[in-house]
């Protein structure tokens, strides 16, 4: 029996704080963006949020109250928003330390003849360029940060070929090539990027529930762990984790936080 309320608790010593820094995450009013925002500030960290959902987005920034927080609504598929982006918190904040690639817009889940052009330009703008164009933006200064850290989100849905996702998991797959480069040049200039890729009770998940009970009930079965990941203490920890200093010898690597799931994949 899965049981969706269990949380875990930590009874390591604390792990490295996020004390100084100064971060920015994109998609940050609800979910997965959010669960990351929560634990990057718990840790000290202040933190960008950006998202296009005013109403949301303010109802997240008044739940993170204080805490060091500066919301930015904007259409990250627009050119110049990234520029704008990376200057808002280096303004608000006076530097830029991490960069959190969480952002994505897609369609439901479909059979692959029935993704559009349309479907795959939204998806991608919303995505691979996005995260492109913010890494270009924020270099410069996470190489003057000195231990610039990038954490893209990646999905099971390219690395497992998830049937339904043929756009998503196409983009997902493309943030994960820019990050494996990225990760390659920009460690000369301590610039570390890596991927995660979750399973976590987050408004996506809610959808391919919504969308497919069978499977998403099949995957849920499937987890060795028992229960679906928490948005803020198991995928926003782990995120914070490779933000921090425990994490300096990490980079390039796509680190899958679904509880074991993927290891039963076929």
């Amino acid at each position: 029996m899965i049981d969706y309320g269990r949380a875990m608790t930590n009874t390591y010593a604390s792990p490295a704080g996020l004390e100084g820094r100064a971060a920015i995450v994109t998609g940050a009013a609800q979910g997965i963006g959010r669960g990351i925002a929560q634990a990057l500030t718990e840790r000290g960290a202040a933190v960008l949020l950006v998202d296009h959902n005013a109403e949301t987005l303010a109802r997240t920034t008044e739940a993170l109250a204080g805490r060091t927080v500066a919301p930015l609504v904007c259409d990250i598929r627009e050119p110049g928003q990234a520029e704008r982006i990376v200057a808002a918190a280096v303004a608000a904040f006076g530097r830029l330390d991490v960069l959190v690639n969480n952002a994505i817009a897609t369609r439901a889940a479909g059979p692959f003849t029935e993704h559009s052009d349309e479907d795959y330009d939204l998806v991608f703008e919303t995505g691979p360029r996005a995260t492109f164009r913010l890494m270009k933006a924020a270099f410069p200064h996470l190489v003057a940060s000195g231990r610039g850290s990038v954490v893209n989100l990646g999905s099971s849905a390219g690395t497992e070929g998830q049937a339904g996702w043929a756009t998503y998991a196409a983009a997902k797959e493309a943030i994960r090539g820019l990050s494996k480069v990225a990760a390659t040049e920009w460690g000369a200039a301590n610039v570390r990027v890596n991927v995660v890729c979750p399973f976590a009770n987050s408004e996506g998940a809610q959808l391919w529930e919504q969308y497919d009970p069978e499977s998403f009930g099949a995957a849920l079965a499937k987890v060795p762990l028992k229960r679906i990941g928490d948005t803020r203490t198991d995928v926003g920890a782990l995120v914070a984790f490779l933000a921090s200093d425990d994490a300096t010898y990490i980079t390039g690597q796509t680190i899958m936080i679904d509880g074991g799931w993927g290891m039963h994949r076929i």
